[in-house]
């Protein structure tokens, strides 16, 4: 396959809403009665996969998004192909909290399986901030990689890839060739919303479906262990200062200098 033809993987994770703030119960989050929705770095993801091809037609050849959960991920992925997504795959996990390192050995198959050349995911899921799933996919590829992309531009030839990224200094300009693994940033753009007519013609088009034994040469053991769920201490109110002297008197007694 020519590389000027761009087959474009989007994985995209289910997580409680960012808008909702979960509760603890049991050292566990209540999520039975929760709203979920697509991770936020994914969604973004998925727009830049959507507006590369509103760009240039001729460019991308299949946009295909994937999602690692359990049955109900289904909806996330009806979301994606109501945004633009040609086509999709649910790899039901069932209730298993797969790890990054499971999550990018599985990746890696489906990268392989549908010959993708680009992979353009979430730079980190908002409900473990793990931020490492796409380093390790690029890892297993051997492929370059862009993190924290804020722009992403296609060069004359469309086989190198210009990617600025945010760092702690600034902005970094990568240039790249494909294949490659972009994660995103927030400024990379405003996701589009779903219209309703769009979203019931999602709802007819099919949903590949695998599952976890069908990747049985994966380990997915799990290598971490949750010792405690807590929420958050409550914020102590403030107080007023009339003075400097008595600024720097209060920081020192609450121990935050020295």
């Amino acid at each position: 396959m020519s590389m000027s033809k761009l087959r474009i993987l989007v994985p995209v994770k289910r997580v409680i809403d960012y808008q909702i703030r979960p509760r603890v119960l049991n050292n566990a989050i209540d999520s039975k009665t929760i709203k979920f929705s697509i991770n936020p770095f994914d969604d973004i993801a998925v727009e830049e996969a959507v507006r590369i091809r509103e760009k240039n037609k001729d460019l991308v050849e299949l946009i295909h998004s994937v999602s690692i959960g359990p049955t109900k991920a289904q909806d996330v992925l009806r979301t994606c192909l109501a945004k633009g997504v040609d086509t999709s795959t649910l790899v039901d996990s069932g209730e298993q909290q797969l790890e990054p390192l499971s999550v990018a050995k599985i990746l890696k198959e489906i990268v392989m399986k549908n010959n993708s050349n680009l992979v353009i995911l979430g730079k980190q899921a908002i409900d473990d901030d793990s931020n490492n799933t796409g380093q390790m996919l690029a890892g297993l590829l051997s492929w370059p990689q862009a993190t924290n992309a804020a722009k992403i531009e296609f060069l004359e030839d469309n086989t190198k890839v210009k990617i600025v990224r945010e760092i702690d200094g600034g902005e970094e300009t990568l240039i790249s060739s494909l294949p490659l693994v972009i994660t995103t940033d927030l400024r990379l753009n405003t996701p589009r919303y779903v219209s309703l007519q769009n979203m019931m013609k999602a709802k007819k088009k099919p949903i590949e479906k695998l599952k976890l034994s069908d990747f049985n040469n994966i380990d997915t053991t799990q290598r971490l262990k949750t010792i405690s769920i807590e929420e958050p201490k409550p914020r102590e109110n403030g107080i007023m200062v009339n003075s400097v002297d008595e600024l720097v008197t209060s920081l020192k007694n609450a121990k935050a200098i020295e």
